[in-house]
């Protein structure tokens, strides 16, 4: 799991304005050091007891990647009533995927001048 921790790592500080903290004492980064977008639980977290990710997602598509592939993605408990989105982080997603849905956390998050400086 210290592969896939470091992957979120790589691709979330490879983002304009991003930091990583612990937050709730897990790994949790930051959109200029103060929204959120995305949190790994690496040992589970309550009832979820599998590694797994939290992060932003734009709006609907928390239900939708939870529709189309229930293994990997799911409902996390107090922020999924916000739109985020659960990651499976043992269900098999490559990193492109994993990589994917952090860049859509952080545009969800991020001021629009930010996200701009993407590709």
């Amino acid at each position: 799991m210290t592969d896939m921790v470091e992957t979120i790592r790589q691709v979330c500080l490879a983002l304009p304005e991003v930091d990583e903290r612990l937050s709730h004492g897990t790994p949790t980064w930051f959109v200029r050091g103060k929204k959120s977008f995305a949190t790994v639980w690496p040992d589970g977290h309550h009832q979820n007891e599998f590694p797994h990710l939290w992060c932003a997602a734009p709006a609907g598509s928390a239900v939708e990647l939870a529709a189309a592939n229930p293994r990997a993605y799911f409902r996390p408990p107090y922020v999924g009533g916000r739109g985020w989105v659960g990651v499976r982080l043992d269900a098999g997603l490559d990193e492109a995927e994993l990589s994917e849905v952090l860049q859509d956390a952080y545009r969800t998050i991020a001021p629009p001048t930010l996200v701009a400086r993407l590709p």
